[in-house]
């Protein structure tokens, strides 16, 4: 069998132990899949009617709903890193890397085994929320098939960057409780984006926050896509941010994975 026949063997088997593992636990998953469903919920039944006035032209609920969705979208995201950053922890102070590196499998494995399936996890979270989105009245008329795979792809590209990123974060971590504080900033960055409210309605002292951060390009860009809105130069950029951090993030775990004792 080959090396790359052998990393793919090993790899599925370290997906479905990390499945398993999700099985085991399914008030952390119904947590991560309720919360951007309660925060969309939240600002387009609560706060819709003041936040709508942000975007203007007169914009009601309704078309607030559209333009909150891809935010959201972005958001579900990062509510998966937090869990994918505990886990990773867990793997590197309980003792279980120690024991897989007596066994022949492949390292790099175990780092894969997590990504993907983090990846599968947000992949599934956006699909439901997708579809409360469209229960409540998110509407995509103009959108083609190229552009809603686009979108998809995009989605799907931030989830590997973040992922990445979320493991590296927890590998640095002495423990898991102090994995999920240190994966709390990649939640709390898409608040400061333009998910809400356009950047041209934030104070002038807040605004390169939002825009020089990697969600912001991004969000911009799925509105783009499923809306009609503008691109522009938003669509490089956020493929641009996704391929830097997938790489930094990659290459960081890895260091970080050989270095590590056991």
């Amino acid at each position: 069998m080959s090396a790359l026949s052998l990393a793919l063997r090993d790899s599925s088997t370290m997906l479905r132990r990390n499945l398993l593992h999700v099985r085991r636990y399914p008030s952390l998953t119904l947590n991560v899949l309720l919360t951007p469903v309660v925060l969309l919920l939240l600002f387009v039944y609560i706060f819709g009617d003041v936040m709508s006035a942000g975007i203007g032209g007169g914009a009601d609920r309704s078309e607030y709903v559209d333009y909150l969705v891809p935010g959201i979208l972005l958001m579900t995201i990062g509510g998966t890193l937090v869990g994918t950053a505990v886990s990773v922890s867990m793997d590197m102070t309980e003792g279980i890397i120690a024991r897989f590196r007596t066994m022949a499998i492949h390292r790099g494995s175990v780092l894969v085994g997590h990504v993907v399936s983090s990846v599968l996890q947000s992949v599934a979270s956006v699909v439901l929320v997708g579809a409360v989105a469209v229960a409540i009245g998110f509407r995509s008329t103009d959108a083609t098939a190229v552009e809603w795979l686009a979108a998809f792809g995009l989605l799907s590209l931030v989830a590997l960057a973040l992922t990445w990123i979320a493991v590296g974060v927890g590998m640095i971590s002495p423990n898991p409780e102090a994995a999920g504080n240190n994966a709390v900033p990649l939640i709390i960055l898409p608040f400061l984006s333009s998910a809400f409210v356009p950047i041209e309605a934030m104070p002038g002292w807040f605004r390169p926050v939002a825009e020089y951060q990697p969600f912001t390009p991004a969000i911009e860009t799925l509105r783009g896509l499923l809306l009609g809105t503008g691109i522009g130069a938003n669509g490089w950029l956020s493929v641009a941010w996704c391929l830097g951090l997938a790489l930094f993030g990659y290459f960081w775990s890895a260091s970080l994975f050989q270095r590590s004792p056991g």
